[in-house]
């Protein structure tokens, strides 16, 4: 069975707000304020990248564990799902063709957030913990033919599993940086993502 990749955040859901809201109290309960846009345009980097510049003299796991949990009570509510998002895991699933979410997020909040927004019937596998390159291995270990996603590092996991790289710029990341780092497929959100694979799955059948 053919398998398509799909990031999760800024991808499939909006998680900005839920994002920029469990870093900033997870930065409060050790009494730090952070500049909350500053976070939002970051949206997309793992967050072993984030917290070492707000609290370093905190260790990474213990501020983890805090996010999590803020992420489970108060985050989730916050999801929004993208335009086009739905359609295009439907349209992939109904040519009988299996998705696999990979995200920097852990596994189980992938699943979490998948229900909330009433994905998950429509994904098969989730591999987390994962950004750039490290996506790759996972996408490759799968066979994934695609992947999707909205930031750079999405597009160089896909080009170093010699998947197809399908770019949507609805992050904070540019249709530049995302042209300039290689994406084979550059769309403004998810809405052209149906036409660009009836067309990409026809000529690959």
């Amino acid at each position: 069975m053919t398998v398509i990749g799909f990031d999760l955040d800024m991808t499939l859901v909006d998680s900005a707000d839920a994002i920029v809201d469990s870093i900033a109290h997870t930065c409060r309960v050790y009494g730090v304020e952070i500049d909350e846009q500053a976070v939002r345009d970051g949206v997309g980097l793992p967050l072993d990248r984030v917290f070492p510049d707000y609290i370093p003299d905190v260790p990474y796991e213990e501020a983890l564990e805090i996010y999590r949990a803020r992420y489970l009570s108060h985050g989730l509510a916050m999801q929004v799902l993208l335009p086009g998002a739905r359609e295009a895991l439907e349209a992939v699933v109904d040519d009988g063709c299996s998705i696999l979410v990979v995200s920097a997020k852990k596994d189980t909040h992938v699943r979490a957030v998948l229900d909330e927004v009433g994905l998950a019937h429509l994904v098969r596998d989730v591999v987390g913990e994962r950004f750039a390159e490290t996506k790759s291995d996972a996408l490759r270990d799968a066979d994934a033919k695609v992947y999707v996603g909205d930031h750079v590092g999405d597009v160089l996991g896909a080009r170093g599993a010699g998947a197809v790289a399908v770019a949507v710029a609805t992050g904070p990341t540019s249709r530049d940086a995302l042209a300039a780092a290689g994406a084979d497929v550059l769309m403004d959100d998810l809405t052209g993502f149906v036409d660009w694979w009836r067309g990409w799955n026809g000529a690959m059948a």
